[in-house]
């Protein structure tokens, strides 16, 4: 079964991060990405660009209305995702807490439906 780990966390702790402290966590995405790959569950990911850059469409009385931003505010934003292939949810919840962000933020699992 497919899975998707969504990497939220607040992006104003990565622009506050020290350059060391921002290549060691870039290094661990690295390890952690060849691991997945290693086991063979990785199906797919990607960094997202940060929240500002996004647009929200949201339909009202027929009409699209598109505003700048995400579609709410919250504390922690979406930053990436993995798609992997895993045998059962308690393998993909496994690997969702080895991510390297999951001790600065939050990583749900979601399956994915076909």
């Amino acid at each position: 079964m497919e899975y998707l780990i969504l990497i939220y966390a607040d992006e104003a702790r990565y622009e506050s991060m020290e350059e060391g402290q921002m290549a060691s966590l870039m290094a661990d995405f690295a390890s952690y990405t060849k691991d997945l790959e290693a086991a063979g569950v990785l199906r797919g990911g990607a960094e997202l660009a940060p929240v500002a850059s996004a647009t929200s469409v949201r339909v009202r009385n027929g009409k699209p209305v598109i505003t700048d931003g995400p579609f709410a505010e919250t504390k922690e934003q979406l930053g990436g995702y993995y798609l992997l292939a895993c045998a059962n949810l308690d393998e993909a919840l496994a690997w969702a807490g080895r991510c390297p962000v999951a001790s600065l933020g939050t990583i749900e699992v979601r399956p994915v439906t076909a």
